[in-house]
């Protein structure tokens, strides 16, 4: 049995911005049929400590960044949780990253160099009784960890998740100082970067090994085009980083058994939630394919190309029904589509139950992303009978198989790609997806094919197990 420290800003199901929580949320589960033992440190923001019940302190800090703080140990829905509760850096109005006007809260560095520090201190003194033989790190909140462990001393490996590399949790070298770092190892070898103190950096040379979201995300990094800034020291890092493809958790994502849609174990139930998702969004019968969108509101996300490429869905009969928040542009622009023609409909926010049903009632799940490390509504998708229309990049590249003429002969295709990521290409798959759907005996095959895909996380977790077996051995 190996034990691991999961360090993560969020987890579902106490809180969630994106895939980074439910990775988090699942991945404990899916170790555990293996004998992986997993205890998750998290931040204990206002919206976490008001679900939490019975919790017990296991450590206290007189002056953590500012402020008194303990560790309290708790379960929730299953995971064996360890929560930083430090109010002074985590309890305030606003998001967990952001203010109430969207800007980054000024002592970030502050709030997850704590989250790190006390990670480092659980790696060399345990806790209650605990004591990680890993410590698995993700994304640059949880990146100063392999600094604070260095000065303990401990020769505990660390394992650092890039979940999206395009943030990087850069502040100044006055910080030195305030974040407690050693001055003498501000340098290109650590976590100095470009002049800055930079936590992704400082995860990514401190790691024994670096995993990312998806194989071919993996590669991307390596290039100017997608490794923002850190394709460099990368490729310096080139043979520690593993791409393992994220899962979901089939219990929670599971239309035979979702309480939030009609349930259904075969294409054919989805007609019933079809229609009820017509309904909610207020959009009539159709001849083409209902696409859905979930999504934060980006140009990362490709949203300006739907917006661009979106005539040639309507023009054949197609619509759109879209759940998300973001750019304020382009949510007007949205707006502004769906004011204008009646097969658009937009919902600006974020509902869980809703984007259930989404999977269950669409045609079609759109990713028009620019960049996705690995993507999970395509994976939801899938898992739905709900084809998915993505870019061919990261992740999306690594889990749709395209209906390429070779495929859809084989009778293996299960969803769409295109490329070059731009409206032209997109508005062409448009094309495509009304054609195919336009002819029932392939769109059905596909809806099998699709619901077929191994999208759990099984495969995946047996990968991470080999990972930290292999660091284990090697630290004993």
């Amino acid at each position: 049995m190996t034990k691991i420290l999961f360090v993560v800003s969020e987890c579902a199901p106490l809180i969630k911005t994106g895939g980074l929580a439910d990775v988090a949320g699942a991945l404990p589960g899916a170790l555990s049929v293996f004998g992986d033992e997993v205890r998750t440190l998290l931040p204990g923001y206002r919206m976490v400590m008001g679900k939490l019940s019975k919790t017990k302190v296991v450590q206290k800090f007189d002056d953590l960044f500012g402020g008194p703080a303990s560790v309290l140990a708790c379960m929730v829905a299953g995971l064996d949780l360890l929560i930083l509760d430090a109010p002074h850096l985590y309890d305030r109005d606003g998001g967990i990253y952001v203010d109430a006007t969207g800007h980054d809260w000024p002592d970030n560095a502050e709030r997850f160099a704590a989250l790190s520090y006390v990670a480092a201190m659980i790696a060399a003194d345990g806790v209650a009784g605990w004591q990680p033989d890993i410590v698995h790190g993700h994304d640059w909140q949880a990146g100063l960890t392999p600094e604070y462990m260095q000065a303990t001393g401990t020769d505990v490996p660390f394992v650092f998740t890039v979940h999206n590399i395009a943030f990087h949790g850069n502040v100044g070298a006055d910080r030195l100082v305030a974040l407690g770092l050693d001055p003498s190892r501000f340098s290109a070898d650590h976590f100095e970067f470009w002049g800055q103190i930079s936590a992704l950096k400082s995860g990514l040379m401190g790691a024994a090994k670096i995993t990312t979201v998806s194989q071919t995300y993996a590669h991307e990094l390596l290039t100017p085009e997608f490794g923002m800034g850190m394709d460099g020291v990368l490729r310096h890092r080139n043979p520690d980083l593993v791409g393992i493809v994220n899962g979901i958790d089939e219990d929670v994502w599971n239309p035979a058994t979702d309480p939030n849609v009609t349930p259904y174990k075969t294409t054919k139930g989805k007609a019933a939630n079809k229609k009820a998702l017509q309904k909610v969004f207020g959009l009539g019968q159709s001849d083409g394919p209902l696409c859905v969108l979930v999504s934060r509101l980006s140009e990362q996300k490709g949203i300006d190309l739907l917006i661009a490429a979106l005539p040639e869905l309507l023009h054949r009969g197609g619509q759109l029904a879209l759940l998300g928040s973001g750019d304020p542009l382009l949510e007007v622009a949205l707006l502004e589509a769906a004011a204008q023609n009646e097969n658009v409909s937009v919902k600006i926010g974020y509902d869980e139950a809703l984007s259930h049903l989404m999977m269950a009632g669409g045609d079609a799940i759109l990713v028009p992303s620019r960049f996705e490390p690995c993507g999970l509504t395509q994976l939801y998708g899938l898992r739905y009978g709900t084809l998915p229309l993505v870019a061919l990049t990261g992740g999306l590249a690594d889990t749709v198989i395209n209906a390429s003429p070779v495929a859809l002969s084989s009778g293996v295709a299960t969803g769409l790609q295109f490329h070059p990521i731009t409206a032209a290409a997109l508005g062409q798959s448009f094309v495509r997806l009304s054609k195919l759907y336009s002819d029932p005996k392939t769109w059905a095959t596909m809806q099998r094919n699709a619901m077929k895909q191994q999208v759990g996380w099984d495969a995946s977790a047996a990968k991470y197990h080999a990972l930290y077996a292999s660091l284990s051995s090697v630290a004993a």
